[in-house]
């Protein structure tokens, strides 16, 4: 990998971009830190999923990223399309899904395999059979009434002493993130590849007026792909 911003060095570690950023939590809730891939026409999978879109380079950081993070966050949608198992390795986070309906499989690696619980974050509505099963297998979070609060669930993980939250997708969940301008830096692959149809794109979410302001921190190409690293503007004084 070659950085191009903010200094141009050729053959460098990865490290040295993404582990120097300090990482703190605001008011009351983690660090969040979100990471995605999508094709240089937008979209966020091929098929369903991101794999087609990944190369080394990218496959390299994502590693990388969970290890300094101290919980993976990730929707249930995501968890199915991707068919996601645990952060293998011993101190790796343990992973945090996003759920109303709890429409999981239970007997999944994700939760049979995991060296830490998998956590559930779920709402009061959800229903109580799948939430029974749920504790079952996993610790079981309640963040809001009717739908998961997504600030709510942040302040859940944050009590835990999760103090750096890494969104991992999908499309969705990210956006509810942006929406509430809940999200901190942003790693964001653009891959070498056009993927057209109809696959969501990077981030769903409603028209956010104003935009929120993004500073470009580091630039890395790797396999011709472009590995961005974008972190939010100071909150005003």
């Amino acid at each position: 990998m070659r950085q191009l911003l903010p200094t141009p060095v050729d053959d460098i570690d990865p490290l040295a971009v993404y582990a120097d950023a300090a990482r703190s939590g605001r008011a009351g809730r983690p660090w969040v830190l979100a990471n995605m891939v999508a094709s240089v026409d937008g979209r966020a999978a091929v098929q369903g999923r991101t794999a087609r879109l990944s190369a080394a380079a990218d496959r390299e950081v994502f590693m990388l990223l969970r290890t300094l993070a101290d919980v993976v966050l990730v929707g249930a949608g995501t968890v199915r399309a991707e068919r996601y198992g645990p952060v293998r390795g011993g101190g790796r986070p343990p992973v945090a899904v996003v759920s109303r309906s709890l429409d999981l499989d239970w007997t999944s690696p994700l939760f049979s395999e995991a060296a830490r619980p998998t956590e559930i974050l779920t709402c009061a509505a959800a229903d109580p059979a799948r939430r029974a099963r749920a504790a079952e297998v996993a610790e079981v979070i309640v963040a809001g009434e009717e739908q998961v609060d997504i600030r709510q669930a942040l302040a859940e993980l944050g009590a835990r002493g999760q103090e750096v939250v890494l969104c991992e997708g999908g499309p969705h969940l990210l956006g509810e993130l942006v929406a509430a301008d809940l999200v901190d830096e942003l790693c964001f692959t653009l891959a070498p590849l056009l993927a057209g149809g109809a696959e969501p794109p990077l981030i769903v979410a409603p028209s956010l007026d104003p935009p929120r302001p993004l500073r470009m921190a580091s630039l890395v190409e790797g396999d011709g792909a472009l590995l961005a690293r974008y972190v939010r503007e100071a909150d005003p004084a």
